[in-house]
């Protein structure tokens, strides 16, 4: 249904993060969401020198972050409410949602700070980035920050992350 791209810009294996538990986290959201429409999502895992240059040219901030989302549509918050339908690429038969980019290195940095596992950081760094691309946000209003968090946490207790 979904078409998920996900690839590192990195090249030692030790700091490559899971690929399948990236991909999992992704379709549960969408399924969580109610998505029921084949969306396409990209995802580019690198280090914090890689994101940080995206953080400047993209968002003029030049500082590594942990993950930043760059959605492709504008939904209305709080997400889905299955607003894609006329959105769909008509190639592809797809609805391009965006793109994911998080950085290994951050990611293992905030797991060890958090004192919880790196599979935990990424599911939760990813299941962030995806409602940002359904139109969740944390960062005007308080009762838009409380529904992205109430979100969060209960994707993460579906998945079985506390």
């Amino acid at each position: 249904m979904h078409k998920i791209y996900a690839r590192h810009s990195m090249g030692k294996k030790a700091d490559r993060l899971s690929i399948p538990l990236i991909k999992h986290c992704i379709r549960t959201v969408l399924l969580l969401e109610g998505v029921d429409i084949p969306c396409e999502v990209s995802v580019l895992i690198t280090h914090d020198r890689g994101i940080r240059t995206i953080n400047r040219d993209f968002r003029g901030i030049d500082e590594p972050t942990d993950v930043l989302s760059f959605p492709m549509q504008s939904f209305s918050p709080p997400g889905w409410d299955n607003h894609g339908a006329g959105l769909v690429d008509p190639e592809s038969g797809l609805l391009p949602l965006g793109e994911i980019v998080l950085s290994a290195e951050r990611l293992d940095e905030q797991s060890l700070g958090f004192g919880h596992s790196r599979a935990q950081e990424t599911a939760y760094l990813t299941v962030h980035s995806v409602l940002h691309l359904l139109g969740y946000d944390h960062t005007d209003e308080a009762e838009n920050k409380r529904l992205m968090r109430e979100r969060e946490k209960k994707i993460m207790r579906e998945m079985r992350f506390t």
